[in-house]
């Protein structure tokens, strides 16, 4: 029987991470019929391991680092699910929060995206949805992120007050989004030129092109720990970033792109 959902999780030597998941996906399991498929990204840490030895499982290995985005569509070509949930290792999912999710889904018939509310692990609200990428959305994007990283207090209870409102975003973060599986294949899945980052906002943008609709749910509540493969390969994960950044604006804003390479050569010298 085609399940109703497919959990694709990617990993990259996030061990312990993976297992709190698994074990959070598993204790209790969602209601809905699923399954959960593993994409191990040549981890060094033992995490494709780990994983096998939680009953139902299915791990893929990579067999090198494929990046996010290709390694999504790895586990997504290997699924069987209606829709796909891609969900990063380092979250942790309460009890029933996947069926809550599914919920909205399907009463939202226009939606063809739906990503929750993120928050830490002392339970701040993630800024996980937002405008289309551009050189001004970024601005404002980056300048309320590092006002919330550096605790400022109105920024935090800006943060928190838009996190509790259902919303019509122009994307949601891969961390945790849920598609319908038709809308994904008609897309072509993720974008493989984007190695890590931006891919989730490329993506909800080749959906919204076909018609697709995004929304952010404040219901359920999805933690995520964060940034514990960047942690990993602190200056590998950095030259992705700009490699993906500067793909996504030679794809959507080429004109800007020109400005884009000529800065970020100027800022490695």
């Amino acid at each position: 029987m085609t399940p109703a959902l497919s959990i694709i999780i990617v990993s990259f030597n996030t061990r312990a991470h993976l297992q709190r998941c698994l074990i959070s996906l598993q204790q209790p399991p969602p209601q809905v019929s699923h399954e959960i498929i593993v994409v191990e990204n040549a981890s060094t840490d033992g995490s494709a391991d780990a994983a096998r030895r939680f009953p139902g499982v299915h791990v893929i290995d990579a067999g090198e680092n494929l990046g996010f985005s290709a390694a999504n569509n790895r586990g997504i070509r290997a699924s069987r699910g209606t829709n796909l949930l891609l969900l990063n290792s380092d979250t942790i999912v309460p009890p029933g929060a996947i069926d809550v999710l599914m919920g909205v889904l399907e009463r939202h018939p226009d939606a063809t995206v739906v990503g929750p509310r993120l928050v830490d692990g002392q339970g701040r609200a993630e800024l996980s949805f937002g405008p289309m990428i551009g050189p001004l959305a970024e601005f404002r994007q980056g300048r309320l992120m590092r006002r919330l990283a550096a605790g400022d207090v109105a920024t935090v209870a800006r943060i928190e007050a838009w996190t509790r409102q259902e919303g019509w975003p122009d994307w949601v973060t891969g961390a945790c989004l849920l598609v319908r599986r038709a809308a994904a294949e008609a897309v072509g899945l993720l974008d493989e030129r984007f190695f890590m980052y931006t891919e989730d906002v490329d993506f909800c943008a080749a959906i919204r092109a076909r018609g697709g609709r995004v929304l952010f749910t404040p219901v359920p509540e999805i933690v995520h720990v964060g940034g514990r493969s960047k942690a990993t390969a602190l200056q590998a994960t950095q030259a992705a970033y700009r490699r993906s950044h500067l793909a996504f604006y030679e794809k959507h804003h080429p004109r800007w792109a020109l400005l884009l390479r000529w800065y970020t050569r100027v800022r490695d010298r």
